[in-house]
């Protein structure tokens, strides 16, 4: 059974709720958006249950190690994140499986380039304190310079790396 997907919104319309998302979110919570520091408290989260002396031990990770990874509002913003991107993809009939560009460069090519590039961005994201939610959305709506340094170079990056990998 195929069923026709729903048109996607508008994008001034996503502009604006996003916009209101994260006003609503500073109103509430006093901090912004952002998803890459859960990545850092899982890991802190997992080395604890693995080896909780070097966890703790450890200047970075032992200010994040929590021994419940549910007490944080950014492991609740990730579940909702994701829950609801699956809700949304679901109800608009967007819902599926598939690895874009596989058929040009290779299913393997593709999953390792794709693995790479988030492994480097996730770096990057964390050396610059923030990711691209968390330091461009919310930085930039509090004005922040190094916000809009980041995104300056992030979309710059971004036009380089995708001449250099075309195809990919």
């Amino acid at each position: 059974m195929t069923t026709t997907p729903k048109p996607l919104w508008n994008p001034w319309l996503a502009g604006v709720a996003l916009g209101v998302t994260l006003l609503v979110t500073f109103v509430l919570t006093g901090h912004g958006l952002g998803a890459t520091g859960f990545t850092t408290r899982l890991s802190a989260w997992l080395g604890l249950q693995a080896a909780p002396e070097v966890i703790q031990a450890n200047a970075y990770l032992g200010a994040m190690a929590r021994p419940d990874i549910l007490d944080g509002w950014i492991t609740w913003q990730v579940i909702g994140v994701f829950a609801g991107a699956l809700l949304a993809a679901f109800l608009g009939g967007r819902l599926r499986v598939q690895l874009d560009g596989a058929a040009r460069v290779g299913t393997g090519k593709r999953i390792a380039t794709a693995l790479i590039g988030g492994l480097l961005a996730g770096f990057g994201a964390r050396i610059a304190a923030g990711c691209t939610s968390g330091l461009g959305l919310s930085g930039a709506a509090t004005l922040s310079i190094a916000a809009f340094v980041f995104l300056g170079a992030f979309f710059v990056t971004g036009l380089i790396v995708s001449r250099l990998v075309k195809g990919v």
